[in-house]
């Protein structure tokens, strides 16, 4: 197995991205194959002792920057990390592809490239987002600004298989999000994709669900469009971010408080986790014809470490077969 990873692209690259790729190398079984300016990649690599033979280069000479117009960039930078790198899984060279890049162009690039699996009408970037239940996988974050209700009514599918084959739920029930509970509430967008999902009898469809019921983990799946979804994605990364910082504020108050927070640490430690899981690895784009993976544009060592894993993971469990698979089914 080969999984590729830009070495160029975020704004950590590409330090940060090697010792990533050097921390997933004590676990993964796959050949990593690192895609950017081979001088700069090697410099990175020298500062550690590795398998070398479980590491390929592949030179570029341009980089895709966070600044550059998505599809302008991937039509005209065809020597860049990213372009190459979508190349290498289209020519089925590489199994896997890792990026920390300008989410825009990669989206492109994977629909223009690698191409959509037949039948998906559009690829989704989906999310798991910890809930009281553990967690819920929220589809679309970010691929699709404006959808259609059968755009909504396919991420339905495509997020049950993900719930199923990587989180172990057998039969993953799928909420709407809307502004309201009952079937009348909402956009047209809203409500046409609610009498598809009702009446496809393959969709554990337990209904809309409102924002505020979304923590409490009443779905396995919540299917919105991209604006929705990434307003809610970004609201609780923030969310996040302030409660742990008011924490801290408070527990360094006094030292009642300090040796308070010695008492929680765990606890507390473990909340956090949930919030920046690290872990979790980044967020895949599904739909298309190969294993692409985007992960945060500040990814550090661990985030690119458990991307990479992530991206193992998929290509083990077949991923893009079992997608291409129920898409097939439903001709």
């Amino acid at each position: 197995m080969k999984i590729a990873v830009d070495a160029m692209s975020g704004d950590n690259a590409p330090e940060e991205i090697v010792k990533g790729c050097i921390k997933a190398l004590k676990t993964t079984t796959a050949t990593l194959v690192l895609v950017g300016d081979e001088k700069s990649i090697k410099t990175e690599l020298d500062k550690y002792d590795y398998d070398k033979t479980k590491v390929e280069i592949v030179h570029t000479t341009e980089e895709i920057t966070m600044n550059d117009a998505p599809v302008a960039a991937i039509r005209s930078k065809k020597d860049s990390s990213m372009v190459v790198g979508l190349n290498l899984v289209k020519k089925k060279e590489v199994d896997g592809f890792v990026c920390a890049g300008n989410t825009g162009a990669l989206l492109a690039g994977g629909t223009l490239i690698v191409g959509r699996i037949k039948g998906v009408e559009r690829a989704a970037l989906p999310v798991l987002i910890p809930t009281k239940r553990g967690y819920t996988l929220l589809i679309d974050c970010g691929a699709n600004m404006d959808s259609k209700p059968s755009y909504l009514h396919q991420f339905a599918h495509i997020g049950m298989i993900y719930m199923k084959e990587f989180m172990g739920v057998q039969s993953p029930k799928v909420g709407l999000i809307n502004v309201g509970a009952e079937e009348e509430k909402g956009n047209e967008l809203t409500k046409e994709t609610f009498k598809l999902l009702r009446n496809d009898k393959k969709v554990r469809f337990i209904g809309n669900v409102e924002a505020r019921d979304i923590p409490n983990g009443k779905a396995d799946v919540l299917v919105c469009d991209a604006f929705v979804g990434n307003v809610i994605l970004k609201f609780m990364e923030g969310f996040g971010t302030w409660v742990f910082g008011m924490l801290k504020f408070e527990f360094k108050r006094n030292l009642k408080t300090k040796l308070s927070y010695l008492l929680m640490k765990d606890g507390i430690g473990r909340i956090k986790n949930k919030f920046y899981y690290e872990d979790k690895g980044g967020a895949p784009l599904l739909g298309v014809k190969g294993i692409v993976l985007k992960t945060h544009g500040n990814a550090k060592e661990a985030e690119i470490c458990s991307t990479i894993l992530q991206a193992q993971g998929f290509v083990e469990n077949d991923l893009i077969n079992k997608i291409t698979a129920r898409f097939e089914q439903t001709k």
